[in-house]
């Protein structure tokens, strides 16, 4: 076995163990030296690899989950900041807007809006710009792309949007 199949088979043993895994029960298990499972190891973490070195070994660290939904929305350009305050005084980070136009099809653009803090700059940015909201292009209709912590949070998100008139 060469080196790339032998880390990626310490990653898949360290994800698949339910206790810590030492360098030691590592370098055992894949009959190379110790020294030769920290080169491995230090590879792993520099190739983007969340590997914790802990007292008992090593662990994978934990991903967190998130949840994205989908949200077809309508409003005003003077309820835009009202929308995206509303989507993250929830807890909801606001990933995108994007329209379906019906010639020029999809558009869309990263927005990573997560406080009202960012709200707040992005209209101000659109605003000092002269730019116009993308959807405009489509009559005010548009989609966004949330993710949240939850699938409770994301249902909070949307009976809210719905509450206020944001989703027909």
């Amino acid at each position: 076995m060469n080196g790339e199949e032998r880390r990626n088979k310490i990653i898949d043993y360290i994800e698949h163990s339910p206790v810590p895994v030492s360098g030691t029960a590592l370098a055992n298990h894949f009959s190379v030296s110790r020294q030769a499972v920290v080169q491995d190891i230090a590879l792993l973490r520099a190739s983007g690899n969340d590997i914790l070195s802990t007292n008992r070994g090593y662990v994978i660290a934990p991903k967190p989950k998130v949840f994205t939904r989908t949200f077809k929305v309508s409003h005003s350009d003077d309820q835009t900041a009202d929308e995206l305050s509303l989507i993250v005084d929830l807890g909801g980070k606001v990933l995108n807007v994007f329209v379906d136009h019906n010639v020029y099809g999809r558009f869309e653009a990263k927005l990573d809006i997560t406080s009202r803090r960012d709200v707040a700059r992005f209209i101000n940015d659109v605003e000092s710009g002269n730019s116009s909201l993308l959807k405009n292009v489509t009559c005010n209709e548009h989609f966004h792309t949330i993710e949240a912590p939850s699938e409770e949070i994301l249902d909070e998100i949307e009976q809210s949007l719905k509450q206020n008139g944001y989703i027909k």
